[in-house]
């Protein structure tokens, strides 16, 4: 098994629990308002205004402090808290803030978790070492220089990203895509790679941390995206993503978006966002709502599939009201919304929140797409599932969902040959072993294709795997290939 780290386990003893699970169906967001500046804050319990819609604010690092107070952490926990988010980012906004978390559950509470960071996310003598710095207002260089060095330790780029995914176009290798699978092109716009908040588990985490060569971002708008579609025919669908790329504006996101309609190779253009969840007011009562959703009009009747991959980590990110009215907008223009999230300890890692919030996709008119597993990169020991585990949320959860829900595929790691699905645990030939499949490959003859692992209780990625009945894996390397 891949040993990631020495000093920190993978499931840590005494790690906070989820509490008990409810049907979000019949649990409303805390009404307890956030103050609207935390730098000139009201009264908590002052009414919003219901003369305009909620504008977006946004909460950074400088406002940690205060709102891991209201979470109820005590003085030294929200110095380490802060000590974290040194090294892995930190950013949420108002409409989290005052209505996806419940802060009477709060730390424990799956959104308070999904957004904010945790104390022991990363090794304690890391957290202890970047607290002392904070606790002496050690110059911000040193802080800095510090956390870069924990980070490089997290693996920030996993699967390949940089090494084997970058394309190149007559000689010169191109920055901001990812051209991994023959007929899928990733496309990094550079304005979009920042979120409406970030994911504490994000595997894209080293996009947001202010090291430029850490970064992921294409130069320019499209003329180069476009002239390396050309040279690539096999190239059918482009994935914009980030970041998010529904931060842009809508006439940003045009520019991108509106040159690809005229190519006859591309069938799908998709977006993968997290905005229904996070801001579904983009689509409601924005400024540029409208234009927003022609955009996607005009790609849908340019005979092009028009894909949300749409972000939702937990039923509660659809309760509110706004979030059915987006999707609603959003299907008018004959766009598709597909579903997707990764399984993460101690926010969504048990199957009736999987199957509540299948089901409420599906009522709501959304695909379920993937259940990912959690990537080997940034706290991957503190949020990993082990893939038997994995493996059975996803069975139960599949089992307890009608028909229309079993579109969705899973448990998947995006590891660096493909996509890999668990498909089971099984008796075969006197040993128990996981069956998996790639559902993508770099190498397409490997699409499909079964194979099997030793089975292990505590393997969390597919490098902790062991081939069964072979020597090696179908994507691996020969022996002689590699003498």
């Amino acid at each position: 098994m891949t040993d990631r780290s020495s000093s920190w386990p993978r499931l840590r003893q005494g790690s906070p629990q989820p509490p008990e699970w409810k049907d979000d169906r019949t649990v409303a967001p805390s009404d307890t308002a956030v103050p609207r500046s935390l730098d000139d804050p009201r009264s908590p319990d002052s009414p919003r205004s219901l003369d305009s819609p909620p504008r977006f604010r946004s909460f950074t690092s400088r406002h940690l402090d205060r709102l891991t107070a209201r979470a109820g952490l005590s003085a030294e926990q929200r110095l380490a808290v802060r000590a974290v988010a040194e090294v892995l980012p930190f950013r949420t906004n108002s409409h989290v803030v005052e209505e996806l978390i419940d802060w009477s559950a709060a730390p424990d509470d799956p959104i308070y978790r999904l957004i904010f960071p945790q104390e022991d996310m990363l090794p304690a003598a890391d957290v202890a070492r970047i607290a002392d710095l904070l606790r002496s207002d050690a110059p911000h260089k040193e802080i800095r220089t510090v956390a870069h060095q924990v980070r490089m330790r997290l693996n920030p780029h996993p699967a390949g990203q940089l090494e084997l995914n970058r394309p190149a176009l007559d000689g010169r290798r191109l920055d901001g895509m990812q051209h991994k699978y023959r007929e899928t092109l990733l496309f990094f716009p550079r304005q979009a790679q920042t979120c409406h908040a970030y994911c504490s588990y994000c595997f894209r985490w080293a996009q947001f941390v202010g090291e430029e060569e850490l970064r992921i971002a294409a130069d320019g708008d499209s003329e180069l995206l476009v002239d390396y579609l050309r040279a690539h025919p096999e190239i059918t669908n482009v994935l914009f993503t980030g970041g998010d790329p529904m931060v842009l504006s809508p006439a940003v996101l045009r520019r991108y978006v509106e040159p690809l309609l005229a190519l006859d190779q591309i069938e799908s253009i998709r977006v993968g966002t997290k905005v229904l969840a996070f801001w579904p007011r983009k689509f409601v009562s924005d400024p540029g709502a409208d234009d927003l959703l022609r955009l996607l009009e005009q790609v849908v009747a340019a005979g092009k599939n028009m894909a949300l991959m749409a972000h939702f980590s937990h039923p509660r990110e659809l309760a509110p009201p706004v979030v059915e009215q987006a999707v609603a907008r959003i299907r008018d223009t004959g766009a598709v919304i597909r579903t997707q999230a990764p399984l993460i300890r101690t926010i969504n890692d048990d199957a009736r929140v999987w199957a509540s919030m299948w089901r409420r996709q599906v009522r709501l008119g959304m695909v379920p797409y993937y259940m990912f597993v959690e990537r080997d990169t940034g706290p991957v020991d503190y949020f990993a599932v082990p893939l038997a585990r994995a493996y059975r949320i996803f069975r139960d959860a599949y089992a307890d969902v009608p028909g229309l829900a079993r579109t969705v595929r899973g448990p998947s790691m995006s590891a660096t040959p493909g996509k890999v699905a668990v498909d089971g645990v099984v008796e075969l030939l006197g040993q128990k072993v996981f069956a998996l499949h790639m559902i993508q490959a770099r190498d397409p003859a490997l699409v499909g294709r079964p194979f099997y692992a030793h089975y292990d209780p505590a393997a969390v990625w597919l490098d902790d795997l062991k081939p069964a009945f072979d020597d090696r894996f179908p994507f691996d390397e020969p022996a002689e290939a590699l003498l």
